[in-house]
């Protein structure tokens, strides 16, 4: 009898993702796992449970996570899941380690092997097994179906004997896989696009995609990327210069969508309120970034704002679960092809070689203990309603600084109205907010 793989239903109600498709579950199958999906689990999904057995899984239920010696999930096991757990079991999930110590502390106590799938190197063998990757190009596919949704109005241009319907004019700002993909994306509609970013090699990439790019080209914008392919985080100086750029730009655009995360820190804030006042009536702007905070200053989780100058900011939460049928599918593979390299083809048998580059970057807890060097304090865990966030990014603005906001004559800045309650999705199996993601 081989091991036993567990994918269970996610508790969270908001997250419609699940961590295996039928191909993944037929493939653990082949591997020599036996695989037990809990009912229903993929339902929000479109994978009904009798897709999931014709692959070969068993359908069961919340309690046989006990003798599961892999557990794949979407989300963290909350505390409730870890107690089901047997010790010594690998669990891979999104595990959001920055700032929840006591959950990382909690996961070392269960004794299980957590592997935390965003921490995957960005280096070529592991291209196929990156989380943030795959979530972030639904993302950024869907901010700009979400964007034309809350526009009301046509993208592209229309040119008809009655008259012509200008094209939206839409400012991508962040331009990794989400911003490169809502650019994609929003051309294919038949929008105006212009973007921005902090990296050099952006640019190329932006203009590849048939998109204007606006940056301030300098020197420290030359040297304004991580090795891991990242945005560093700019000087003042920087700051205000991009800001004097792009904040008239912005009030000219019809949608703005915003993506910039730096990994382990709150969001930079990318547009002020000042700016969001300086916006016509009826622009819409996209938050990627607000569960860490916002790029956007008056965004609210899980909310769409309207502002007193008619102006929409969207904070949807887990984007990619808003289209999950289609991000479960490429997450269920993340995870397929991390899990097997770690088994051995011999006696198909889990089998961690904890020396490997993969396990090293991606293990947050084993053996009772944390192991991750970035996260080994959580093994103290701190007072209940108390986590050790990481270092803030100063309280400053990097791109649209309100001070740089073209000014209109009686105009106040904006003061958000009640909120409005997003419309709802025509698509059944979308979720709407939590949470969202990173990855």
């Amino acid at each position: 009898m081989g091991q036993t793989v567990f994918i269970p239903r996610e508790v969270d109600p908001a997250e419609g993702r699940v961590a295996a498709s039928p191909d993944t579950a037929k493939r653990l199958a082949g591997l020599g796992f036996d695989v037990i999906v809990e009912a229903g689990a993929g339902a929000a999904s479109r994978i009904p449970d009798e897709e999931f057995a014709r692959a070969g899984a068993s359908i069961g239920k919340a309690a046989d996570a006990a003798k599961a010696d892999v557990v794949l999930k979407v989300r963290r096991p909350t505390e409730a899941e870890l107690k089901g757990y047997k010790k010594g079991a690998a669990v891979l999930a999104v595990m959001d380690p920055y700032g929840n110590d006591a959950a990382v502390a909690a996961m070392a106590k269960a004794g299980v092997t957590a592997f935390a799938m965003e921490l995957m190197p960005r280096i070529t063998r592991a291209q196929v097994m990156d989380v943030l990757s795959s979530q972030a190009n639904l993302a950024g596919y869907q901010a700009v179906i979400d964007a034309a949704y809350e526009y009301d109005r046509a993208l592209p241009m229309m040119m008809t004997a009655a008259g012509t319907v200008p094209a939206a004019k839409t400012f991508i700002m962040g331009v990794g896989v989400a911003g490169l993909q809502a650019i994609a994306t929003a051309r294919r509609l038949g929008a105006v696009v212009t973007a921005t970013d902090v990296r050099p090699a952006a640019k190329e990439q932006v203009q590849s995609l048939g998109a204007k790019f606006l940056a301030v080209e300098d020197e420290e914008f030359k040297a304004a990327e991580t090795a891991g392919g990242y945005a560093k985080e700019m000087s003042k100086e920087y700051q205000a210069k991009q800001a004097a750029l792009t904040a008239e730009h912005i009030a000219k655009q019809d949608i703005v969508i915003t993506t910039a995360l730096i990994p382990g820190r709150p969001a930079p804030k990318l547009v002020s309120a000042a700016v969001v006042a300086a916006m016509k009536p009826g622009s819409v702007l996209i938050d990627l970034a607000v569960e860490r905070g916002g790029n956007v200053e008056g965004a609210v989780p899980g909310k769409v704002v309207t502002t007193a100058n008619g102006v929409k900011i969207v904070g949807h939460l887990n984007v990619p679960g808003r289209i999950a049928a289609s991000a479960s599918l490429l997450y269920a593979k993340n995870l397929f092809a991390f899990l097997e390299t770690m088994i051995d083809k011999q006696t198909k048998q889990l089998a961690i070689n904890r020396e490997d580059e993969l396990v090293k970057a991606t293990m947050l807890t084993d053996g009772g203990k944390v192991v991750h060097p970035a996260f080994a304090k959580a093994a103290e865990q701190p007072p209940k309603g108390q986590h050790d966030e990481p270092a803030a990014i100063p309280a400053t603005t990097l791109v649209a600084d309100a001070e740089a906001a073209p000014k209109r004559r009686g105009r106040k800045p904006a003061a958000p109205k009640e909120a409005a309650a997003p419309k709802p999705k025509r698509v059944a199996a979308k979720k709407s907010a939590k949470n969202e993601g990173t990855a």
